[in-house]
């Protein structure tokens, strides 16, 4: 049975820790069920897939509208949180949660809640999502802000022009900020 525990470091965020079945044949588990969160009133309306070659650093990203579910299928990456909401009683708090290769972990990442991932390896990463790609909804603060302090331990990861250009932080217009 796949367990739901919350995590120690930022509040709203869960971590599912799913139970795999195998024999000879290969493996069966279930990645995800709405009932998990009954917190929130679920409804994907999309689903997602991302493929990074080991090195690269995606994020970090935040939405005001937008619930994430991440699991890693193949490969294994090191997700960063960084909590953004200013009336969190977590504000301010960071964790690194490593997920993929047969560590079957599904991560749920409230809005509000920056996040972002490092590919350790060649890795695919799905995710779901209960609204649909709103590019308005869409912002980024810098993957290194020294504020945040998440510990990805990659030195020179790469990066998209847009994720290089996110902003400290401090520089995000209050508007801006959840």
């Amino acid at each position: 049975m796949t367990e739901i525990i919350e995590s120690s470091h930022i509040v709203g965020v869960k971590l599912a820790r799913l139970k795999a079945f195998g024999d000879e044949r290969g493996r069966f588990l279930e990645t995800f069920r709405k009932d998990w969160f009954p917190e929130r009133t679920w409804e994907i309306v999309q689903t997602n897939r991302s493929d990074s070659r080991a090195g690269v650093l995606r994020g970090l990203h935040y939405h005001f509208h937008q619930v994430d579910y991440w699991y890693v299928p193949h490969g294994r990456v090191r997700v960063g949180l960084a909590d953004l909401r200013r009336a969190s009683p977590t504000f301010g708090a960071s964790e690194i949660i490593e997920i993929g290769d047969h560590n079957d972990t599904g991560v749920f990442i409230p809005t509000g809640v920056a996040h972002g991932f490092y590919a350790l390896t060649d890795a695919t990463l799905t995710y779901l999502v209960d609204n649909y790609y709103d590019g308005s909804d869409e912002f980024g603060v810098a993957w290194d802000d020294p504020t945040l302090a998440v510990a990805w331990d990659a030195t020179t990861p790469i990066l998209s022009g847009r994720d290089r250009a996110n902003p400290r932080l401090a520089d995000i217009p209050d508007a801006q900020r959840p």
